[in-house]
């Protein structure tokens, strides 16, 4: 008798334990087979979004509707356009709203050389580590007005290798200024940048007529420029403080 009642005290006892134990958690599923930088981006982006400081384009949308202009001038999108868009300021910003149009300037590719591109130069204004021009088919970078009287990039701060933050519809990406365009003329980036915003990047005919806002970020110099992520963690940490900050 004394033997039943000790394996059943025995039962009860290690039934017990079994519903103590912790259960153990799935491990997270490997990444797929070739997921490049694009998607680490956008795993980066879920991780981010439960934190009370994430950086969303609807935040950073909100933080630029209002306009402070520190442009003496304004601003085409394509030529032949109305000049129509000012350069905004805060005190560690700048920024714009204008479209997109595809630059596939630099080191020669796949997808940007003179048989893909008819205005194709396989060179940019700055340059990267080893002094070869920018690979537009991987960095993402965009394209600031060359100074002029309307405004002059350099008085803030702003040169190669400076941080922005791109933001079409509900995408955020970082990039940097890695190239000089026409003065008077706004609204450009690079093959990647615009794959990475889901912007059609064919240099022939991709690109999009607006609703792309562009904020470059004061005296924050990658080195070296196509370190990419040196420019995610620059531009997650600056928008944050942007967000943040009083104008």
């Amino acid at each position: 008798m004394v033997r039943v009642q000790t394996a059943q005290s025995l039962a009860l006892v290690a039934a017990g334990a079994a519903l103590l134990a912790p259960t153990a958690l799935p491990d997270a599923p490997p990444p797929r087979p070739g997921a490049g930088p694009q998607a680490r981006t956008a795993l980066q982006e879920v991780r981010e979004k439960p934190g009370d400081d994430a950086v969303t384009a609807a935040g950073l949308l909100a933080r630029t509707r209002d306009c402070d202009p520190v442009s003496p001038g304004r601003f085409r999108g394509d030529a032949g356009k109305p000049a129509a868009i000012p350069v905004c300021g805060t005190s560690g910003a700048v920024f714009f709203e204008a479209d997109l149009d595809i630059d596939c300037d630099g080191r020669p590719g796949a997808r940007c050389n003179r048989a893909t591109d008819p205005v194709f130069t396989p060179a940019t204004a700055f340059a990267q580590s080893d002094g070869r021009p920018l690979d537009a088919e991987r960095l993402p970078y965009i394209v600031v007005p060359g100074a002029g009287a309307g405004w002059d990039h350099r008085d803030h701060g702003i040169t190669g290798g400076s941080v922005a933050a791109v933001v079409y519809r509900d995408r955020v990406r970082y990039a940097v200024v890695g190239d000089v365009g026409p003065r008077g003329l706004v609204g450009e980036g690079s093959y990647a940048l615009a794959e990475e915003l889901g912007i059609r990047p064919d240099p022939r005919g991709g690109g999009v007529p607006s609703g792309v806002t562009y904020i470059v970020f004061k005296d924050s110099r990658i080195d070296p420029v196509e370190d990419r992520p040196a420019v995610e963690r620059a531009g997650r940490r600056l928008a944050r403080q942007f967000l943040r900050a009083d104008r």
